[in-house]
C-alpha cells in the first residue's frame, strides 16, 4: 500500500490473484469449512444454469463437502484455474468486481486429465476487516450459453 493508504492498480492485482489462489486450494482440497469462510457471512452463489442460489457459509460449506466426497468415491480429483482476470474497483462501495475465465480440470485415478468445465465467473469481492471476501458469485458454463 501507498504512504496515501491508497493501494495500487498493481498491489490490488496481486492481493486478488493471491485471494483466488489460496480459495481454491482450499476448494480442491475439500476443506469445506474454510473455503466457505473466504465469502461473507451472507455470501451467494449463483450456479449456472439458473438453478436456486446458495446463500450463507453454512450451505456453501454443505455444497462444496457434499460434492467434494462425490469425487473421492469417483476416485476423481479436480483443479480450478482462474486466468483473464479482469479487475474493476467500485468507487461507490469500494467493492471490488471480478470477471474472468475458469477452468475445472478433472482428472480420474489412472486417466488422463480432461476440461470438465468452461465457465465464466464474476464475483463482487470486498473487504471485511481488512480482507478480500466473496459477497456474491455468478457463474456461466459456455456449454450453455444464455442461462
Amino acid at each position: 500500500m501507498t504512504t496515501t493508504g491508497i493501494i495500487t492498480p498493481a498491489e490490488l492485482r496481486a492481493e486478488v490473484e493471491q485471494f483466488y489462489a489460496a480459495h481454491f486450494h482450499l476448494l480442491d482440497e475439500g476443506r469445506a469449512e474454510e473455503w466457505a469462510l473466504t465469502f461473507t457471512d451472507d455470501g451467494v452463489f449463483h450456479p449456472p444454469g439458473g438453478r436456486e442460489p446458495v446463500r450463507g457459509r453454512a450451505a456453501l460449506a454443505g455444497g462444496v463437502g457434499a460434492g467434494y466426497r462425490r469425487l473421492l468415491e469417483a476416485d476423481e480429483v479436480h483443479r480450478h484455474w482462474h486466468g483473464m482476470i479482469e479487475i474493476t474497483p467500485r468507487a461507490a462501495d469500494g467493492a471490488v468486481l471480478v470477471r474472468c475465465y475458469a477452468l475445472i480440470l478433472a482428472t480420474p485415478s489412472g486417466g488422463p486429465t480432461r476440461t470438465h468445465l468452461s465457465c465464466v465467473c464474476e464475483d463482487v469481492l470486498v473487504r471485511v476487516e481488512g480482507r478480500l471476501l466473496v459477497r456474491e458469485r455468478r457463474v456461466h458454463r459456455d456449454d450453455q450459453r444464455g442461462t
